[in-house]
C-alpha cells in the first residue's frame, strides 16, 4: 500500500467485515490486514459460500475477532446476529454477491450476515463481485439502485477479465478503494462542506523533447493531505504534477506537467476553494527551450539560460479573499524558522509548514516528515518525525482551529 494511504489514527474504532461466496473472497484477507493496520478492530462474518473459498480460521489467524459462520453453529454467540450493530461503527460487505445485494435490498434475513446487515443502523459499505451478466441483470441493477437511494456506500465493480473467462464489469473493486471508503465511514466528517484545493508533486520544465529540469518530489505529502481531507468530508481538488500516486475517484484530479500548466490550473480552481494548500515542489525556473527536437551533443558546447516561473503561492496570497485560508510548504536546507517566517508574511499565508529536505527522514520521496509549523497568529510547533499521513491529519486539525 502506498504511504499516503497508510493512516494509523483509528484506535478505538470497530468495523464488521462480511465476506460472500465469490472467487474474490480471498482478497478480503488482504483487506482485513489493511483495515487492522489503521488501528481499527475488525469482526468478520463469512457466508457458507465464502467458506468454500476461504476459512474462518484464516481470518482468526490474521486478527479478526469475533469471526462468525452459519447462524446456528454451536460456536456462535446466541445474539451474534445483532452484535455488529451494537459495537461496530461501520459494516463492510466485500465481496458482495448478487444474492446478497438482493437480500439487502429486500430486507431478507435468512443467514448470519443478512441478519447482521438488517439489524445494523450505521454506515454500510458494499463492494460487489460477480459475473458481468449477473451484474447487468435487470434485477441486480434495480437492487443496486435501491441500495444507493437508501444511502448505502455503493462501490462500483470494475471492468476486466473474469475468472470464468468472460470480460466486462463485475470485477472486485480495488482494495485501496474499499479500504478508504471503510475509513471514511468511521471518520468524523468535520471538513464537510469545505472545498479544498491542493497542488502536489514536482513539475518538469523541458529543455528539448527528452530533457527536463525537475526535482525528486514524489507528491506523497500532498497526496496524504488530499486523502485525509476527503476522509474527513471535504470536497477535494488536486492539481498534480508528474507522479505515480493513486487517488480516490471522488477527488477531482487535474494532471499537469509544467509549472506554467500548474499555475493555470491552480489559479482557475482557487476562486472556488475555501482553503488551498500548496505542497507542490514547483520549479522556480525553467530553461529557455532549445526547440522541439533533441539537442545533439556534437552541436558543440551547451549553454542553458533559465527564466523564472510564475509563483503560484504568491499569486494565491495576493488574490485570496477574507474568507479563504492559504497553507504553504517551505522546503529548506538551512535557517528553517527564519525562512518559514519570511515565507508566511511575504506570501500572505495563514499557515506555513517547513521541513529540512537534507534530512534522511524528511526529504523528498520519504514516507515520513519532520516539520516546523507556524501560523499567522505567531503560534509555532515543531513536530518530530511522523508518517506523512499523521502530519496531514494534524495540519487539518490546525486549520480547523484557526
Amino acid at each position: 500500500m502506498q504511504p499516503h494511504l497508510q493512516f494509523s489514527n483509528y484506535l478505538g474504532r470497530r468495523v464488521h467485515l462480511g465476506v460472500c461466496g465469490s472467487v474474490a473472497a480471498y482478497k478480503s484477507l488482504e483487506l482485513l490486514r489493511m483495515i487492522l493496520r489503521a488501528g481499527i478492530q475488525v469482526g468478520t462474518t463469512l457466508t457458507p459460500g465464502a467458506q468454500r473459498f476461504v476459512s474462518l480460521l484464516s481470518f482468526e489467524a490474521l486478527g479478526a475477532a469475533p469471526v462468525y459462520g452459519e447462524i446456528f453453529d454451536n460456536d456462535s454467540s446466541l445474539f451474534g446476529h445483532l452484535e455488529p450493530g451494537q459495537i461496530a461503527q461501520a459494516m463492510v460487505i466485500a465481496p458482495a454477491t448478487a444474492n446478497m445485494l438482493a437480500k439487502l435490498a429486500h430486507g431478507l434475513a435468512d443467514d448470519m450476515m443478512s441478519c447482521q446487515a438488517l439489524a445494523f443502523s450505521g454506515p454500510l459499505v458494499v463492494a460487489p463481485a460477480m459475473n458481468p451478466r449477473m451484474w447487468n441483470a435487470a434485477a441486480t441493477r434495480e437492487n443496486w439502485a435501491t441500495l444507493k437511494r437508501r444511502g448505502v456506500v455503493c462501490i462500483e465493480p470494475e471492468c476486466g477479465d473474469m475468472a470464468c473467462g468472460d470480460e466486462g464489469r463485475g470485477r472486485f473493486p480495488a482494495l485501496e478503494n474499499i479500504y478508504l471508503e471503510t475509513l471514511r465511514a468511521v471518520t468524523e466528517q468535520d471538513l464537510s462542506g469545505r472545498k479544498i484545493l491542493l497542488t502536489l508533486g514536482p513539475t518538469r520544465e523541458y529543455f528539448d523533447c527528452v530533457r527536463y529540469w525537475s526535482n525528486p518530489s514524489s507528491g506523497t505529502m500532498g497526496a496524504a493531505l488530499a486523502v485525509a481531507a476527503w476522509l474527513r468530508g471535504a470536497e477535494v481538488t488536486a492539481v498534480c504534477g508528474p507522479m505515480d500516486l493513486w487517488l480516490p475517484e471522488a477527488i477531482k484530479r487535474i494532471d499537469v506537467g509544467t509549472a506554467s500548466a500548474m499555475h493555470e490550473a491552480a489559479m482557475e480552481e482557487f476562486p472556488k476553494a475555501h482553503w488551498a494548500c500548496c505542497t507542490a515542489a514547483v520549479a522556480d525556473f525553467r530553461p529557455v527551450p532549445f526547440g522541439s527536437g533533441k539537442y545533439k551533443k556534437d552541436a558543440g558546447d551547451l549553454s542553458v539560460t533559465f527564466v523564472p516561473n510564475q509563483d503560484i503561492l504568491a499569486g494565491m496570497g495576493k488574490s485570496k479573499t477574507v474568507d479563504q485560508r492559504l497553507v504553504g510548504f517551505a522546503a529548506e536546507s538551512a535557517e528553517l524558522e527564519a525562512n518559514a517566517r519570511g515565507k508566511l508574511h511575504r506570501k500572505r499565508l495563514d499557515l506555513v509548514v517547513a521541513n529540512d529536505v537534507t534530512g534522511d527522514a524528511c526529504g523528498f520521496g520519504t514516507a515520513t516528515n519532520e516539520v516546523l509549523v507556524l501560523d499567522a497568529e505567531n503560534r509555532m510547533e515543531t513536530w518530530p518525525v511522523l508518517p506523512k499521513t499523521e502530519v496531514a491529519w494534524r495540519i487539518w486539525d490546525w486549520m480547523l482551529a484557526l
